[in-house]
């Protein structure tokens, strides 16, 4: 399968993505800058972390005008599949792909080290190679990363099995330890934490790699 890593100005995790789905994954991707009108044939984007616009306005709040975002609600409301990674989190919810919003840490801090976070559900072409109860260690790094939204929202992401992934040590105040959470038809997927900063025994951990091949066994039907 391919897939699409966007690039905004200020990303600084699409290399990183694009190293882990092509070296450790085994699978292909090629890069789309922002100012992209078309994603080509791609099986699954991924919004890659960073600063994109440099976050002057609000982490996300920029981006979500590119060109290229309108390809990705396009790609999206036909069923491809999305990740949104850290500061592609923020984007997804800012462009209203995802409910919710990251703010400011609760200590107002930035956070960066490693975290155990929770599998909660298989329902997701994200998780489903993993098993519920699975606890992953994946970096985090980031200073607006506390997931809110009103408690209907909370209410319904629980009720419809959207939360993916819950922080066994919530390192950011987010409501209900939530790290990672689905839009309601499953296939668009944002989480703060950075699989792809542990998909190599280099960084001392692979787990992220569970994430990565849910989703490149997810596509393998329509990428053949």
């Amino acid at each position: 399968m391919k897939f699409g890593v966007v690039v905004f100005p200020g990303s600084n995790c699409d290399h990183d993505a694009f190293y882990a789905v092509t070296h450790n994954l085994g699978h292909q991707a090629e890069l789309i800058w922002h100012d992209s009108h078309k994603l080509g044939d791609v099986d699954c984007v991924i919004l890659p972390g960073g600063f994109s616009y440099g976050d002057y306005l609000r982490c996300g709040a920029i981006a979500k005008f590119s060109p290229v975002m309108g390809a990705v609600k396009e790609f999206a409301a036909a069923g491809g599949l999305v990740m949104g990674i850290c500061n592609g989190f923020q984007i997804l919810t800012e462009a209203g792909l995802l409910p919710g919003a990251l703010v400011r840490n609760r200590g107002l801090r930035f956070v960066c080290k490693t975290v155990g976070i929770r599998v909660e559900t298989t329902r997701s072409p994200f998780t489903q190679e993993t098993r519920v109860g699975d606890v992953l260690r994946i970096p985090v790094a980031h200073g607006e990363g506390c997931y809110v939204a009103e408690d209907a929202v909370l209410d319904e992401l629980e009720r419809e099995d959207r939360v993916l992934f819950r922080y066994v040590d919530n390192p950011n105040g987010s409501e209900r330890d939530i790290a990672g959470i689905c839009n309601a038809g499953r296939n668009v997927m944002g989480m703060m934490p950075h699989p792809e900063r542990a998909a190599d025994e280099l960084m001392g951990s692979t787990d992220g790699l569970a994430i990565l091949r849910s989703v490149a066994h997810a596509a393998a039907p329509a990428a053949r």
